[in-house]
């Protein structure tokens, strides 16, 4: 059968079991969403209102499923504004696929309209940039970019695709039946030798990363530390993964990483490393552990060869998926050791962090949190993207076995949007919410008419403090009383989201939001509350007012 580039790529892409994309569309795949009209229910297709969204809607899908995020967006501007999804795909090690439209093959080099080289340009942001000059050679390289997104450390391609080819015919089959591809497994003296290890330490810890974990197994996991009685970490913003009601879990390694867990990490002598990337925010700023020797003895386990020993040399380097690692793991003996104290003091820490006193806000988020840890379902789905605000999901929300939380290690702002609206088409019995800051939720708030096409409309959380408050932080502490470009003038949330189609409300007391949220659970349209946040409340213990005076008394001379 012939067919041409485009029409061989969807039905490639559905071969290997894609269901959802999501895009912006171009004059330069035309082919493609021609071969996406007659794919309604099997390939749908979301469309988005700014490719950097529609790419963050991938990532966080391909976060969410373990599947790659499938992306199209037209060549060059389509191509930079997706670039902020790519990135936040690779810093989160998540699968993911951006389809970029080309230009003609015989315009490359010319600097033809809209023309970028797409390998120099992803070269280093993506794990393989790729074009396709044949379309015969479509389902040999879609396979080849597929296994490369989903195996070792799991992250984004990126696939051009010039207009001519997608338009030019091929006998080519397409591809037929999703990938079957076994993670590498530990040897069993590997194995062994760890379990001697931790058998040994006197201090051990669990420190766990990224998102490519299969159900059950991080229950292995957790059967293993609980009758070991070792401490367990996560690794920044993928706390989600483990349960965090367990008498094992002390916390997250990531911004903002309170004492504790700087302190566990630190003291450790033996660190059972699983999945996870040794990346800055999880070794607070490479300074938990000596580069490149720590005197900690770390056991790395990673399904890339490539991740273990990239920063800190190992005692014990094993090359294993996350989901054999544990089924090994879960076949170990547990080890015993006099450090059940050690483990205690660490969970008693996580445990008392959650104790607030009142904020000097209308709304008290405190509060608003304590409440949304009671009344949320056990599977829901939190999202954010980036500031201040992002304590609440991330250090004062307790996940639970079947929670998730989509939240960009690369701090990228307008994520949580976006992520949400994924969330609910992968997922549209769930119940999804977004915690957003006023800044944050202005970098993807047109997003919202893609939630209302496509009926996947969240629950957004609006925390409107009038300030970019990360930035504000930072200028108090450095620059204290010189505020500059960091105060906003907001428009009205409310009306803004009603236009979309949300329920919405301004919430202006801590009294006010419990009536409020039941409104939005019940809503059928999504909904937004628009919370009204205290600048002074910009972090959960220190007013914005006390981090001016202690920066203004630190510069008077003694």
């Amino acid at each position: 059968m012939k067919r041409n580039g485009g029409t061989l790529l969807v039905d490639s892409l559905i071969g290997l079991g894609a269901t959802k994309s999501f895009g912006v569309p171009g004059e330069s795949y035309l082919a493609v969403l021609d071969a996406l009209h007659d794919t309604r229910g099997r390939l749908d297709y979301v469309l988005c209102r700014n490719e950097g969204g529609a790419a963050f809607m991938a990532a966080a899908y391909g976060k969410l499923t373990g599947q790659p995020g499938i992306c199209f967006v037209t060549r060059g501007p389509g191509a930079t504004n997706a670039s902020i999804g790519v990135h936040t795909a690779m810093q989160d090690s998540v699968p993911m696929l951006l389809f970029v439209g080309q230009v003609g093959r015989d315009m490359r080099g010319r600097e033809a309209f809209q023309e970028v080289d797409y390998r120099a340009a992803f070269g280093t942001v993506a794990k393989w940039a790729v074009e396709i000059d044949n379309a015969d050679r479509i389902p040999e390289i879609l396979s080849r970019a597929w296994t490369m997104a989903v195996t070792g450390r799991p992250g984004p391609v990126v696939i051009a695709l010039p207009e001519d080819m997608l338009t030019s015919v091929t006998d080519a089959e397409p591809l037929s039946g999703p990938l079957d591809i076994s993670e590498p497994a530990p040897s069993a003296v590997a194995m062994a030798r760890l379990r001697e290890m931790l058998g040994s330490a006197e201090r051990p810890v669990i420190l766990y990363g990224g998102c490519n974990w299969k159900p059950g197994a991080m229950a292995l996991v957790q059967q293993f530390a609980e009758a070991s009685d070792i401490p367990v970490v996560a690794v920044f913003r993928y706390q989600d993964q483990y349960d965090n009601n367990s008498p094992t879990f002390c916390g997250e390694a990531g911004v903002g990483m309170v004492e504790s867990v700087k302190r566990i990490l630190k003291d450790a002598d033996v660190i059972l490393a699983i999945n996870n990337r040794f990346g800055e925010n999880s070794t607070d700023g490479y300074t938990l552990f000596d580069v490149p020797s720590p005197k900690q003895a770390i056991i790395h386990v990673h399904g890339s060869d490539l991740e273990i020993g990239k920063v800190y040399r190992p005692s014990l380097g094993i090359q294993a998926g996350p989901n054999a690692f544990a089924e090994a793991l879960g076949d170990l003996a547990p080890v015993t050791g006099a450090w059940s104290e050690w483990r205690k003091r660490g969970r008693d820490a996580y445990v008392n962090g959650f104790e607030l006193g009142d904020l000097p806000s209308p709304v008290d988020m405190g509060k608003v949190t304590v409440l949304l840890n009671d009344v949320l379902p056990d599977d829901v789905v939190l999202t954010n993207g980036a500031g201040n605000f992002t304590v609440w999901p991330n250090k004062f929300f307790k996940f639970g076995r079947n929670a998730r939380l989509l939240a960009p290690q690369s701090g990228a702002m307008g994520y949580g949007v976006p992520a949400a609206i994924a969330a609910k088409v992968a997922h549209p019995d769930r119940t999804v919410v977004c915690f957003a800051g006023d800044g944050d939720f202005q970098m993807n708030c047109q997003e919202l008419a893609t939630a209302l096409q496509a009926n996947a409309q969240p629950i957004i959380l609006l925390l409107n403090n009038g300030i970019y408050g990360t930035i504000r932080a930072h200028q108090e502490r450095h620059y204290p009383a010189r505020v500059s470009g960091t105060t906003m003038v907001n428009p009205d949330f409310v009306a803004l989201a009603k236009a979309y189609g949300f329920h919405a409300e301004r919430v202006e007391s801590t009294a006010d939001f419990a009536a409020a949220f039941e409104r939005a659970r019940v809503s059928r349209t999504g909904a937004l509350l628009d919370l009204a946040i205290s600048p002074e409340a910009l972090t959960p213990r220190r007013t914005l007012s006390q981090m001016r005076q202690a920066a203004l008394a630190a510069k008077e001379p003694a």
